[in-house]
């Protein structure tokens, strides 16, 4: 026997094999792979309540010459859901028809996940249909129970892990802005839209930030693009550095940035300009350069008691701002000597 012991979740099957068990103290998930702590396999996450073909499903991935699977397998979607939240897994087989979620429900309640990690369904015959509908909506794979074997089964699972990381690199490179490394407009969207529905669900607020760099077009006409390009970078880490993580933050389009702040009201909107005004003006006063940042800023608060669309908040906040641009004292010539700056006021 290979030192990578094959962890089974039947205990006669095990007395029969020879093999070990090893339980989550949790209670609610069983793994068997690799028992080799320092050696980190493919997680599948098995969710199938018919113990027969979990016996199949583990001989096939485990007896397969070359396979590094480690697998967890749970038997209700309400376990699965709870162990896919907890992190760590690479790939989900999934039975649609189990005892507490059946046919187009279990594919529902999957949905949310379908882009995180890659989903294979396991299907029976009176099912087909619905299996097809799962990879229409994002699903990588169906497999009919009836005609896996070993090949098949390992081919599914690796074939669906290398489309869904081609996936996610195609995604990336439509969502992120090359320059800064933000959000663009369609990633800011996307996330930001999905955010506003989830501010509906749990009943809190958000704030969106909409900001200008001033003089973008002064710094690329004396200084050149480059530079610009510098000003542009600089103006994504001052606002990384004063959102946090879990803040949606976008480059819009050319000197236009956008920020969605998560759980925020209105009365949150004073503190957060104030320290993005502070974080600003730290940079300013550490970096050399012939001219200050700057940024112009209107901010819209989003209110789940009184919804209103992504594209009026988004008005709301960019008016705000052009009224603060206006206001602002026209800037002077960019400056020659290289020293710490501070913009007009």
């Amino acid at each position: 026997m290979d030192r990578k012991k094959i962890l089974i979740i039947d205990d006669d099957l095990d007395q029969r094999r020879g093999l070990s068990v090893r339980l989550r103290a949790n209670n609610y998930e069983t793994v068997f792979g690799m028992s080799d702590e320092t050696t980190r396999g493919t997680r599948i996450l098995l969710i199938e309540d018919e113990p027969a073909f979990v016996r199949l499903i583990q001989v096939f991935l485990g007896h397969t010459a070359g396979s590094q699977f480690e697998i967890f397998h749970v038997d209700r979607l309400s376990k699965g859901l709870e162990r896919l939240a907890a992190g760590g897994i690479d790939l989900v087989l999934l039975d649609l028809s189990l005892p507490d979620s059946w046919g187009y429900e279990t594919l529902a309640k999957i949905q949310p996940h379908i882009h995180q990690v890659p989903i294979v369904v396991l299907t029976g015959l009176d099912d087909e249909t619905l299996a097809v509908r799962a990879v229409q909506e994002g699903a990588q794979d169906y497999l009919p129970k009836a005609s896996v074997n070993a090949a098949l089964l390992v081919r599914s699972v690796q074939y669906a892990m290398e489309r869904h990381r081609i996936k996610e690199e195609l995604h990336t490179l439509s969502t992120k802005d090359e320059l800064t490394g933000l959000h663009n407009r369609r990633g800011f969207f996307t996330l930001a839209q999905q955010q506003l529905l989830l501010a509906n669900r749990n009943k809190a607020g958000c704030l969106l930030l909409f900001a200008d760099l001033d003089g973008l077009k002064r710094i690329n006409d004396t200084l050149g693009h480059h530079e610009g390009d510098r000003a542009l970078i600089e103006i994504a880490r001052v606002l990384n550095a004063t959102f946090r993580e879990s803040d949606i933050v976008a480059r819009m389009a050319g000197d236009e940035f956008a920020v969605l702040a998560i759980d925020a009201c209105e009365d949150d909107a004073q503190a957060l300009t104030t320290r993005l005004d502070q974080n600003l003006a730290g940079r300013n006063a550490t970096t050399e350069r012939v001219y200050a940042l700057s940024l112009s800023v209107g901010v819209a608060g989003y209110d789940p008691t009184d919804p209103c669309s992504l594209d009026d908040l988004l008005n709301q906040a960019d008016a705000r701002m052009y009224k603060q641009k206006r206001g602002k004292p026209k800037v002077g010539p960019i400056r020659t000597s290289l020293r710490p700056v501070t913009p007009s006021v």
